[in-house]
């Protein structure tokens, strides 16, 4: 899998060799000039490049061979003398299996595309992945299509994730693997499960994990015979690069073998997990091969986190629910922040922000770890010294798993760039180190489980060794700091004195070089009479600038000397032709000074690499902390509360936390109340009267709390729920299209396809893209399907006819929205006044249609036909669903039955209340019943 491609294999594989601290070698080449550039730069604290920036597609996968040896896959020609010679002066490849680095392969042979159009127009029908290297990409994206793509979110949700997905054929078609890694962190994720033919968890994970590039097997676009799969991922993704590979790549055996030598040995427990797993361990294998080619790079032995991702750990949220419920995207404004995300999110670190992200749009399920959660969270309010203890110490650390990624990459070629990211890589690295100890002090007096373990957890040894090897070498004073000449002074002096002499003498170059310019912008400014001063940026090295207005300057213009000048308000900023110069003798001196910086950094960090793994733990615990002070800030705006978790969703007085944000007054709160005897709420009212709305409360509630968050209520007990299904209308948008009707449909066929008894489900004017009749019948079936299941269901409805199944169903409830009617000052005419109370019972309001002819232009003679017509038919059906007397006595033995039932399962009452409570469901029972007759009585 890695490799040089030409004569110089063997020469280039040495210099990788020697400059990587997993090789042994203390004393590495030189920084080499040659270089082939990663096509995504994702370095610490930097964002992809586009592929205009990298040179079009010739830094990436789409590159043809060239005299020097940079083809399309360099370092998979089989037979290649260097490639021998390579192997055979280090004895194991990069992942420490001879052939399964260098093999009898030609080129990777990689198909790539942005979109399905490009794919059809030049890969199919010119057999993808051929040998005549076809190629079809377009351009590199900067960010990948997902729920996320929006810069309200957060800088830190740039698209990294390379993802490889593949499916099994014949007889194991629709058992999906899939395997994804993040450039910017070094953890691999394995995923493999069974979908069916809407292939809704494959599009759902993927648009979670918001990928940079997607890449397949080149069977899954084969002309003519395109799977399913393929065409729904490019569908989905049309803005995500799509890359095939062939299908040979995608080979379980050689995935086994990469995760048994490159995974960590902390996390080894996973290859028992995994080894019967062959499609996920096929995606694995292609998608190691090629990240190593598209960035140039190896992961070292023993560097990565592995980990096997199972669908039963989290629940599902398919993204058409994270859609609709705004879960990380506000649908009126891609930049705005008013989403369950944006407020919850007070996290500090691009770790905290990514953890909150995902654990939003795949909550928990699992109730003991989302207590431990909520004790810290508690903790954290009742204990202010640790909340800001903490914050402050969190708040200084950087982003940990993006610096872990860089450090476990092995660069192929040593070059300046190379060498000036190690230096900047080791002092980021002492700053997260020197970060443990003020970590470790605040979580000191902390009570909770969860914040013990982390505290325990940082006790581990090997962050003082690593610290203390580094500070052999390193300077003291020498830390990350902000802008780019400060940052630049910190790589030129981070290596202490007398380490290395010639380093020294470069050093006192550098600082002359630097004197020299200073001095002589002083000298221009005392020659010409101007305010000038010495800039830098890191684009045009230092230059001059000068704040003044154009009368100061003599006839209105600079010198003749000052040449690049540019102008901005009352700002000059210009160079000369001696400072150019000047500053091309400080780009040489710095290179050499980064040249030795180079070889001492590369010698500690073979020195420290055995212990580096212990940032892995470190990083899981800054992000996991940084999440809960976010959910204990966010509880200090509001007046949120613990949930509990029981098999009831009961919910006192609660709002929704997001309109909380926009309105001016707090919302209108309501209660919720489901249980399994009471799972299947009808619910009804006028447009704009809160249905909407409180149906997403109470699923935004339900996630809030099985992430560990407070909730937006006085009070609130929830089910755990395993699938959130959403399928919510919008009043101001009346669907009657035919289009908007078959995506009902599919929402709906989708819901019933995949619900079961722990999901919470919640529809919304379902039926209205159709006549009344198909609607109603369409609402009646579906409700009748999903009675049988004991989900928790909401629907609503404008469909009254729907209220009487409480007649036939003792598990349906009707609830509506209240409305007033107030007469205008000014007519007769009467208004509908929306209070947002939601009350037992169906709505009065039974024909929002014949008020809103009222007060239009219609003549009352039409407006009086339409209400006698209705009444008849009202009448009509009233009569057929009118409950008798012994449905009635069924319906309340079934609540009764149920409401014991739970009793027995959670009363903590003591035997005198207990009696009390029975009593009153015994009343309740009899209150519910019709006049009993003689029998009755008796009994």
């Amino acid at each position: 899998m890695a490799g040089a491609g030409g004569p110089g294999a063997a020469s280039a594989l040495s210099a990788l060799s020697a400059s990587c601290p997993s090789r042994g070698s203390s004393t590495p080449r030189a920084v080499g000039r040659a270089e082939r550039t990663p096509r995504y730069t994702l370095g610490l604290l930097q964002t992809p490049r586009s592929s205009d920036s990298t040179g079009g597609s010739s830094g990436g996968a789409a590159r043809p061979g060239n005299s020097s040896g940079e083809g399309l896959a360099p370092g998979l020609a089989a037979g290649s003398s260097g490639a021998k010679a390579a192997v055979s002066d280090r004895g194991e490849s990069y992942f420490g299996d001879k052939s399964s680095c260098i093999e009898n392969a030609n080129t990777l042979n990689l198909t790539t595309s942005s979109s399905v159009r490009g794919l059809n127009s030049t890969c199919i029908g010119k057999t993808p992945l051929s040998s005549s290297r076809s190629v079809c990409r377009s351009h590199t994206p900067l960010m990948g299509y997902s729920v996320t793509s929006s810069s309200a979110v957060s800088a830190h949700s740039v698209a990294s994730v390379i993802v490889a997905v593949v499916e099994g054929r014949g007889l194991a078609r629709g058992e999906v693997g899939m395997a994804s890694i993040d450039l910017k962190n070094p953890e691999m994720i394995l995923s493999q499960f069974a979908d069916n033919t809407t292939y809704a968890k494959v599009i759902t994970k993927l648009k979670i994990l918001t990928p940079l590039e997607i890449i397949m097997s080149n069977t899954a676009c084969d002309a003519g015979n395109t799977t399913k799969l393929f065409s729904l991922i490019t569908e989905h993704f049309k803005n995500v690069t799509f890359t095939t590979v062939q299908r040979k790549y995608f080979n379980e055996t050689k995935g086994l073998e990469y995760i048994e030598q490159l995974c960590a040995s902390e996390f080894s427990t996973v290859f028992m997990e995994v080894q019967s797993k062959y499609y996920c361990l096929a995606a694995a294998s292609a998608l190691l091969k090629y990240v190593e080619f598209i960035q140039n790079s190896v992961y070292a032995p023993k560097s990565l986190k592995v980990r096997f991702q199972g669908s039963e750990k989290t629940a599902m949220i398919d993204s058409s629910s994270a859609q609709n419920l705004e879960l990380v995207i506000n649908n009126r404004d891609s930049r705005n922040g008013h989403t369950l995300f944006g407020i919850l999110n007070y996290t500090k670190t691009p770790g905290g922000s990514r953890r909150l992200r995902s654990n939003i749009l795949e909550p928990l399920v699992d109730a003991e770890t989302i207590n431990m959660r909520l004790d810290c969270v508690q903790e954290l309010l009742q204990d202010e010294e640790l909340f800001f203890g903490l914050q402050a110490v969190i708040s200084k650390f950087l982003d940990t798993e993006q610096l872990l990624s860089v450090l476990v990459q092995i660069p192929k070629q040593d070059t300046v760039k190379t060498a000036e990211s190690k230096i900047t890589n080791l002092i980021y690295l002492k700053h997260t180190l020197e970060l443990v100890e003020p970590l470790k002090a605040a979580l000191r007096s902390c009570n909770t489980q969860l914040l013990k373990a982390y505290y325990n957890s940082l006790e581990d040894t090997r962050f003082g060794i690593m610290l203390e090897k580094i500070t052999t070498v390193i300077n003291d004073d020498t830390r990350y700091t902000k802008g780019c000449l400060s940052m630049r002074t910190q790589k030129c002096y981070a290596v202490k004195p007398n380490i290395n002499e010639f380093l020294d003498v470069a050093r006192r170059t550098y600082t002359e070089i630097i004197d020299d310019i200073a001095g002589m912008i002083t000298q221009l400014a005392e020659k010409y009479n101007l305010p000038l001063k010495t800039s830098f940026s890191s684009a045009r090295g230092f230059f001059i600038q000068m704040n003044a207005d154009c009368s100061m300057l003599p006839n209105g213009q600079l010198p003749s000397e000052f040449t690049k000048i540019t102008k901005m308000k009352n700002t000059y900023s210009f160079t000369s032709a001696d400072l150019i110069k000047m500053n091309e003798r400080c780009q040489e001196s710095l290179r050499e000074i980064y040249h030795m910086t180079y070889l001492i950094v590369c010698k500690l960090l073979s020195e420290i690499y055995e212990h580096i793994h212990c940032l892995y733990k470190l990083s899981d615990i800054v992000s996991m902390l940084d999440m809960l002070l976010s959910f204990a800030h966010a509880c200090t705006l509001s007046d949120y509360v613990r949930p509990e978790f029981t098999d009831t969703l009961a919910i006192k007085q609660g709002w929704h936390p997001i309109l909380e944000k926009i309105a001016v007054e707090k919302p209108v709160a309501n209660n919720t109340y489901l249980t399994e005897g009471n799972n299947f709420v009808i619910i009804t009212g006028p447009n704009m009267s809160g249905k909407s709305t409180y149906l997403k409360q109470i699923a935004l509630c339900q996630i809030m709390a099985q992430i560990g968050s407070y909730v937006p209520a006085e009070y609130c007990s929830f089910r755990i729920a395993e699938q959130i299904f959403t399928r919510i209308g919008m009043d101001d948008d009346i669907e009657t299209n035919a289009s908007t009707f078959t995506k009902e449909m599919k929402e709906i066929t989708y819901i019933v396809q995949n619900a079961n008894d722990k999901s919470l489900i919640i529809i919304d004017e379902l039926g209205r893209g159709t006549s009344a009749e198909e609607g109603i019948g369409i609402c009646y079936a579906t409700c009748e399907y999903l009675l049988n299941l004991k989900a928790f269901t909401l629907f609503a409805t404008h469909f009254l006819e729907l209220c009487h199944m409480d007649a036939l169903y003792p598990n349906v409830e009707n609830y509506h929205f209240e409305v007033q009617h107030v007469r205008s000052s000014a007519g007769n005419k009467e208004k509908i006044a929306y209070t947002y109370t939601l009350s037992k019972g169906y709505t009065e309001e039974k024909n929002y249609g014949l008020k809103a002819a009222e007060v239009s232009s219609l003549p009352s003679s039409v407006i009086l036909d339409a209400k006698e017509i209705t009444n008849h038919i009202a009448k009509q059906i009233l009569h057929r669903q009118k409950s008798t007397p012994e449905m009635m006595k069924q319906r309340a033995a079934y609540h009764l039955a149920m409401r014991l039932v739970q009793t027995a399962r959670n009363s903590r009452l003591d035997p005198d209340s207990l009696r009390i409570y029975l009593k009153g469901l015994k009343k309740k029972y009899e209150a519910s019943c019709p006049a009993p007759g003689k029998n009755d009585e008796q009994q």
